[in-house]
């Protein structure tokens, strides 16, 4: 045996027994009342703050910003013949000289600035902001003792988890962070393959190095190919990647890019989160745990680039971004328009929109992206009453009569377009409701679930109010609609809000 292979063999176990000896550090539940068990975390209750909030802002962003070709980088540039790997051989080398790990380096976010972006996401309406903690190229955004393959011993060297989490307590906004690790463990396996075919066919890529098994992580099992893991070692590692991020800095909420993962792994993970976050809040529960599955009540399901067609019981959250997950060079941008439309379809049914703004590499942000906020800050400087603090009312809204529904699901928001004739609701107590028109309406505007015969309504309409407008609005409550003549001059926005206070 060559002398190079003994000593990456003792590498490999030297490197798993520190990996297992930190591991134990961050296994065990925080003292509290909640344990790892599904009777447990049935007994959470969700808190009013994230309820109130509606909308929250969200940085996903890393290294995998630096080519500018947007999401799944470091997986994408191990799969031969891919668009990406061709951009890869192109600008950096073949991945077995220039690899993942040598991206890392060339992430210097010099433009970063948190306290200037954080001070523009509130101004744009935001309540809660998220971080990245890890995405699947398993590099940490935080201060880790885990592996050194973090943004403080490398790339940035800064704590841009430590970082965004001051800018937000500082504009008073809630701390999230989110991670995409229990995902990492299989979905970085092209790494440690090789080229079938071309002058480096059978070249090992550099993720098959046991130099760097820290980052790219150990070759799985053949068969252990799913999202998530069954390698009930690294699902260990996980759970004390996760545990150090939350006992370190005590976040408000915490994302998973998966399911509820790994089984009583998950639910000791969770357990820890909200028992910490007891701990940190004087006994008060102030967390919110997303995972992509239905809560049961344990914790607040998160749809990934979908709405769902009706009431949720629970609070629910769609996570989306503006653009591309990475920067993408000529990527196209949600328009505000089609932003405040998301949120108040979101709003109506019991949900929160939870939006990632795109970062350059460097760190800022695109000044049309800037533009666009500005909108959505306008819009909801005025109309912003309908949606904070709000329920939804005893339907969701009113679609157009040929509208095709799209069904609740992930990644339909692409499937989802909004007319003239969509209105959502939202209520405050039992006397004040919102309705909003999602596009500006060009004729009178017919409310039929405030019909007499809707038996939707029992009280009698004090007041409506134009949002953002003095203008005393004409209005009359007929057999089969509300119908509200159609205001002599509207705001500036395509969605317009009206204000409806019952008599008591």
């Amino acid at each position: 045996m060559k002398k190079n292979s003994i000593l990456g063999l003792v590498l490999v176990v030297l490197l798993g027994t520190i990996t297992s000896s930190r591991a134990q550090e961050n296994s065990t539940i925080a003292p509290g009342p909640f344990t790892a068990t599904d009777a447990s975390l049935e007994t959470y209750e969700f808190p009013d703050w994230f309820r109130d909030a509606k909308f929250g802002i969200w940085s996903h962003w890393g290294p995998q910003a630096v080519p500018r070709q947007g999401d799944w980088y470091a997986k994408k540039m191990y799969q031969e013949g891919s668009t990406v790997y061709k951009y890869h051989l192109e600008h950096y080398g073949h991945p077995s000289e220039f690899g993942y790990k040598d991206i890392i380096p060339l992430w210097k976010a010099e433009k970063f600035d948190p306290e200037a972006l954080m001070a523009l996401y509130k101004k744009a309406g935001a309540k809660y902001f998220v971080s990245m903690g890890t995405h699947h190229d398993n590099f940490f955004l935080w201060d880790s003792k885990i592996h050194d393959w973090n943004a403080v011993k490398m790339g940035p060297k800064k704590d841009i988890v430590g970082l965004w989490q001051e800018a937000a307590k500082k504009e008073g906004l809630k701390f999230g962070i989110s991670e995409h690790l229990g995902a990492s463990y299989t979905w970085f396996q092209p790494s440690h393959g090789a080229d079938k075919e071309g002058k480096f066919k059978g070249v090992s890529y550099d993720g098959a190095n046991p130099d760097y098994q820290e980052l790219y992580h150990q070759k799985t099992a053949e068969g252990d190919t799913e999202w998530m893991t069954t390698n009930k070692e690294m699902q260990k590692e996980w759970l004390a990647s996760i545990n150090e991020v939350v006992n370190t800095y005590k976040p408000d909420l915490l994302y998973s890019d998966s399911e509820m993962p790994f089984g009583d792994t998950g639910r000791a993970m969770i357990a820890n989160f909200y028992n910490t976050n007891l701990a940190a809040n004087n006994g008060i529960l102030e967390a919110i745990y997303n995972c992509k599955e239905p809560s049961g009540g344990k914790w607040v399901q998160d749809m990934e680039r979908g709405v769902m067609d009706e009431i949720n019981p629970h609070p629910w959250q769609t996570d989306t971004s503006i653009g591309d997950w990475y920067y993408r060079t000529g990527q196209e941008y949600k328009t505000a328009t089609y932003t405040i439309q998301m949120l108040c379809d979101i709003v109506s049914k019991n949900g929160n929109l939870l939006i990632n703004i795109v970062q350059t590499p460097e760190g800022d942000v695109e000044p049309d992206l800037l533009n666009t906020l500005e909108e959505i800050g306008d819009w909801i400087a005025i109309n912003g009453e309908g949606i904070y603090g709000t329920r939804p009312w005893k339907v969701f809204g009113e679609r157009p009569a040929k509208a095709i529904t799209v069904k609740t699901a992930k990644f339909n928001e692409k499937n989802i377009t909004y007319g003239e004739d969509d209105i959502r609701f939202t209520k405050k107590g039992d006397h004040l409701m919102y309705a909003f028109c999602l596009e500006q309406p060009t004729k009178d505007i017919t409310i039929k679930s405030l019909g007499k015969t809707a038996n939707l309504n029992t009280k009698k309409i004090r007041s409506i109010q134009l949002l953002g407008s003095d203008e005393v609005l004409e209005w009359k409550v007929k057999k089969d609609a509300l119908i509200i003549k159609k205001p002599k001059q509207l705001p500036d926005f395509n969605v317009i809000g009206l204000r409806i206070e019952f008599e008591s």
